[in-house]
């Protein structure tokens, strides 16, 4: 998949699919209205924690296009296996992304509602990886990423072991 192709297939995924998730589905849960009056370190807190997510999504999709040669669509998947950048730390940032910016969101407005909706979101991906990706991926690409898979953690960031 050439660069151009694959960066305005990972464009229109982003919008819709985390879109959805992390955009659309708060705003009716809430209308992206405050929730009651707390503390202003707890909505420091989700701000910080939304912008991170929003840097730590854009920063993995743009790894899918440069590096993979292609999205993070199951319909249009990369050409190359991706391990750099985020990736070298922890398998599933894009879901980490996500997960952390609704939990964000559930901080800067107050709005516990997003907390339990984060919480479904977070079972449902982690069911998606076990049941769907990762074997795909194990498929797709065999024994590299295996090795990939036996070097990095799913779900918390560390630094990679060597060898």
């Amino acid at each position: 998949m050439r660069r151009t192709k694959a960066a305005l297939g990972s464009a229109v995924f982003l919008v819709l699919t985390p879109g959805t998730v992390a955009g659309l589905v708060p705003w009716w849960l809430t209308g992206w209205r405050q929730g009651d009056a707390y503390a202003l370190p707890l909505r420091w807190a989700g701000g910080a924690l939304l912008a991170a997510g929003g840097a730590v999504l854009l920063h993995a999709f743009g790894r899918f296009v440069v590096e993979g040669l292609g999205t993070p669509a199951p319909v249009a998947p990369t050409e190359h296996l991706v391990v750099g950048g985020l990736y070298r730390y922890v398998r599933n940032p894009m879901y980490l992304a996500v997960l952390a910016a609704l939990a964000g969101q559930a901080l800067l407005l107050g709005r516990p509602v997003l907390l339990g909706y984060g919480a479904a979101v977070g079972v449902a991906v982690a069911a998606f990886v076990h049941w769907y990706e990762e074997p795909a991926l194990a498929r797709r690409h065999g024994a590299r990423y295996e090795e990939y898979r036996e070097a990095v953690p799913a779900w918390v960031p560390r630094p990679v072991r060597r060898r």
